[in-house]
């Protein structure tokens, strides 16, 4: 493994040219000139793109000066204060910089409403660089009576002087990617969100209006929002610009609020007394968690004050049955306080009461949520559809709205721009540039195909007249169907047989059993002793277990499907194909051919390959070639101590369409695959067994001689853990092995906000997208290492998001035409879809593999997945990841060998929502 110190391109310095890729020579026509000095941190540019056709395009990105003096970079530190919250420490400069020492602060610097503070001119605070000031905000902000304002020390010390220059460099390809650079970014990234942060609701990168806003429902309403960011590009400093949604509670009474939450009119549904579980108050609970809310309260003077609370919980009893004791050490409930010492008496005293974080308890009809209030949990999941439905946008009305939030933006008139010495060249719009569109890879199909090989269009092609390259053989089959027979009864479910069996026998699969066992069960039964029984009969009328088992699902039916997926994937290593009654009800052939394209891998068959001549990189045979494609999920927003789940998937065969899939548990919110090494010997042991048992190669032929490592969900500012700990698991995987293939590491990343429109409604698809291979790699990309934004499907809904594909390490040699052509070929080789999906198959598997995982726990033990999680503390973190990791069933060993991960209901080929349906292979026991 001596060649493991090429293809870095982070530290290796004027050794290793261009990037530390293993190639000499002068540099291809048209790469910029990287000076030899440059330390990146993932593989230097080699050289840009040329094939395709030109495409003229739009981006969301619009061109920006760089200032010309120095930038003053000073920590903001409170001293002996826990964290507070941004908005709050963003009201506090703002006072301290209008109010307290306007003198100081001429002009005013920028903050982040943390830790950074950016001024133009350097403050006067002596040869210390430091001064301490008190601030106090002048209205009330939760004081108690008789106390006066809060006073907050701030402390504001000098620690770097910026010199913008290191970014001109930077965009020539003549400065390092270094801490300078970085911190000189986010400053101006600081500089051009200060206006709209201090008057809009915000978060972190994008801020919120109410010029657009829709009702969705419970208690919460949507915001149109912008983001912005300061992007560097190649010769030139950027700004993107894009739409942003806010998921926003509702202002106005907090009754209100709650009740609309629950789904009630009457306010004492909220009454514990009157009926109100546990349950529910719990699931308000953490949906009102740290919500703003204020409270009426009567001065000394004789006025009211308002005074703002932030609520900790709620309590379990109604005003009425909370006690507390008075400072006289008399006691009185909440309810007979507010009645007798404020001469508030309560319209609902038996509801639940707030407590705040003053541990004060204050009924519900007391509070007032105050408006643009940004909900920082997860959407509801009936609210997903309306929450995508206003986010979507067709690019002609997305690049309208883009346009008209530069007048939200108004750059020209920030003082805080102006100041900076900064200019957004607003008036030459969107940046216009040259994207090119990538020929598609040739598909071929099965023996018997009217037209065994296809080129797609615009990512897309049809299943008409079209055989499998391997079809599979249904040999016993049983149907279990959880819809009510009056809804689903005999005729449907034999016309869903006969269509099934249709369109099996269309794409070559082969059944033979036409008649298979159908069986009614009730959804609320313990589903793996029903699936166990029909198996059991089947294994009485056939004398053999059956190798399919297909599922009808109610509405509503995703408890039965995970317990289902359980049963098939862990527990008895059969395939399983769920199918929604409501969807396969008099359904069309164009339904069944699309089951047909899931239960095919499922068994072990392959749909279709890659027409070899066309992606050579990947069908070489002198390069036998592995593609891995890996991904983490998270956890969502305050569930602590659930873990996050990882996955691996890769190509076992030599036509990159056959995949396999491992998958674990590890500790919550960890990016970076702790088990990777563990993960990636069982993937090559399996290419290298299949390449040898089911394609002849012999024992010295069989290894792999290139990987190529996708990795989905990494930031950038990880890329260098990705280099420092998953490739050296991938090394010494291959090491245990011995066995010393080349390796290329590609990060795949979807969170970004760059968006590509054609600039003639003529070169867009029936959606207004760019067409399926629109890629771009000058203007916007890296200054100085291998990334491209690859468009790899036909639009559907809205406008397409490319993939940003950044090259950490390549010790192939790749060319940017050669490495942007496989993975356009890569995203045509998803086995349940005749359309080119957004990234590689391999990544866009692991993705699905990891949502997944939740069924490798028993669906009637003790792991709870539903939405009731609580804060932990880190023992108890802790130690529910240990249970977790205890609860996780291993894949069944006959299903270790199939694309179980098939599935039904797929989020959109665009990108959507996560996978819903799915699959499994061989005997009951």
């Amino acid at each position: 493994m001596s060649s493991r110190g090429r293809g870095r391109g982070s530290r290796g310095g004027s050794s290793a040219p261009r990037g530390g890729r293993g190639r000499g020579g002068a540099p291809p026509m048209g790469t910029p000139v990287v000076s030899s000095h440059i330390q990146t941190v993932g593989v230097r540019r080699p050289d840009f793109g040329s094939s395709g056709r030109s495409l003229p395009i739009f981006v969301n990105s619009f061109v920006t000066t760089i200032p010309d003096g120095l930038i003053y970079h000073y920590d903001v530190i409170s001293p002996s204060e826990k964290t507070l919250p941004m908005r709050l420490n963003m009201d506090l400069i703002k006072h301290l910089q209008m109010v307290i020492a306007p003198q100081i602060f001429t002009p005013r610097g920028v903050y982040d409403g943390r830790k950074n503070m950016f001024i133009a001119r350097e403050l006067p605070f002596g040869d210390s660089g430091s001064q301490e000031f008190d601030v106090s905000l002048t209205e009330n902000r939760g004081e108690a009576a008789g106390r006066g304002p809060r006073v907050y020390k701030i402390r504001l010390m000098k620690v770097a002087e910026i010199n913008p220059e290191v970014l001109r460099r930077f965009i020539q390809g003549a400065q390092s990617h270094d801490n300078s650079v970085l911190t000189a970014i986010t400053a101006l990234n600081v500089v051009i969100r200060m206006e709209p942060t201090m008057k809009y609701p915000f978060n972190v990168r994008s801020f919120f209006t109410n010029k657009e806003v829709q009702d969705i429902g419970s208690g919460l309403e949507l915001w149109r929002g912008y983001f912005q960011s300061v992007r560097p590009g190649i010769n030139k400093m950027l700004i993107n610009v894009d739409i942003s949604t806010g998921t926003m509670y509702k202002s106005g009474a907090l009754l209100d609020v709650c009740l609309e939450y629950v789904g009630k009119r009457d306010p004492n549904a909220l009454a514990p007394r009157r009926g109100l579980p546990d349950r529910e108050r719990l699931r308000l609970q953490r949906f009102i968690t740290n919500l703003r809310v204020n409270t009426k309260h009567p001065s000394q003077e004789g006025t009211i004050r308002e005074i703002p609370r932030v609520i900790k919980k709620l309590s379990a009893a109604g005003a009425r049955d909370l006690t507390f004791t008075m400072r006289e050490g008399n006691s009185m409930t909440v309810a007979e306080y507010f009645h007798k010492t404020q001469n508030r008496p309560l319209q609902f005293p038996d509801v639940i009461c707030v407590e705040v974080g003053s541990g004060a308890l204050i009924p519900l009809e007391l509070c007032t949520v105050p408006p643009g209030q940004i909900m920082r949990k997860q959407v509801p999941p009936e609210k997903t559809k309306a929450v995508i439905d206003f986010a979507t946008k067709r690019p002609a009305a997305r690049l309208d709205s883009i346009r008209k939030g530069l007048a939200v933006l108004d750059y020209g008139q920030s003082e805080y721009i102006r100041q900076f010495g900064m200019s957004v060249d607003s008036a030459q719009g969107p940046l216009r540039m040259q994207a090119r569109v990538l020929p598609p890879p040739k598909l071929r199909y099965g023996a018997g195909s009217k037209q065994a090989i296809i080129t797609p269009s615009n990512g897309s092609w049809n299943m008409v007249d079209k055989r499998f390259v391997k079809p599979v053989s249904i040999d016993r089959w049983v149907v279990i169907v959880y819809e009510q027979q009056r809804r689903f009864g005999e005729q449907a479910a034999r016309d869903m047989v006969v269509g099934l069996i249709e369109s099996c026998r269309d794409v070559g699969i082969k059944v033979n059993d036409t008649a298979p066992l159908i069986k009614w069960e009730n959804g609320q039964g313990r589903i793996a002793e029903q699936l166990r029984a029909a198996g059991q009969e089947v294994v009485a009328r056939m004398k053999a277990p059956p190798n399919l088992l297909v599922v009808i699902l109610p509405e509503g039916g995703n408890d039965i499907y995970t317990a289902v997926k359980h049963f098939g994937d862990v527990l008895v290593g059969v395939a399983t194909q769920c199918l929604k009654a409501t969807k396969c009800f008099r359904a069309k052939p164009q339904y069944y051919a699309n089951v047909c394209l899931k239960i095919n891998v499922k068994l072990g068959g392959i749909n279709m390959i890659p027409e070899p001549a066309s992606v050579s990189a990947l069908t070489d045979p002198h390069n036998p070639t592995i593609v891995m494609g890996a991904d983490v999920i998270h956890p969502a927003p305050g569930s602590d101590g659930r873990p996050s789940f990882t996955a691996l998937v890769a190509n076992v065969d030599s036509d990159s369409a056959k995949y396999i899939a491992d998958s674990r548990v590890q500790t919550s919110r960890k990016e970076m695959i702790e088990d990777l090494q563990d993960m990636a010997k069982h993937i090559l042991t399996m290419y290298i067994s299949y390449r040898e048992r089911m394609e002849g190669k012999g024992a010295a032929n069989a290894a792999p001689k290139r990987i190529i490592f996708y990795r989905d969900g990494v930031s950038e500012g990880q890329f260098s853990q990705v280099l420092d700990k998953e490739l050296p698991s991938l090394q010494k995987a291959c090491e245990e092995l011995k066995i010393s293939p080349k390796i290329t590491i590609i990060v795949v990343g979807k969170r970004h906000h760059v968006r590509l429109f054609p600039q003639n409604e003529r070169d867009g698809d029936r959606s207004g997208n760019c067409p399926a291979g629109t890629v771009v790699d000058r203007e916007i990309a890296h200054p100085t290492e291998f990334d491209f934004y690859l468009q790899s499907h036909g639009g559907l809904l809205g406008t397409s998001r490319p993939a940003h594909y950044s090259v950490l390490y390549d010790e192939n040699n790749f060319t940017a035409d050669a490495l942007q052509s496989l993975s356009f070929a890569l995203c045509h080789v998803y086995a349940r879809s005749t359309r080119s999906v957004s990234i590689p198959a391999p990544v866009y598997y692991a993705d699905i593999v990891c949502s997944r995982a939740k069924n490798h726990y028993d669906p009637q033990g003790t792991v709870d997945f539903s939405d009731s999680a609580t804060q932990l503390d880190d023992t108890e973190a802790d130690n529910s990841l240990a249970a977790y990791k205890r609860g996780f069933k291993p894949l069944h060993k006959l299903q270790s060998t199939v694309m179980y991960f098939s599935v039904s209901d797929v989020k959109d080929v665009s990108g959507g929502a996560k996978a819903y349906n799915s699959s499994s292979n061989i005997p009951l026991q």
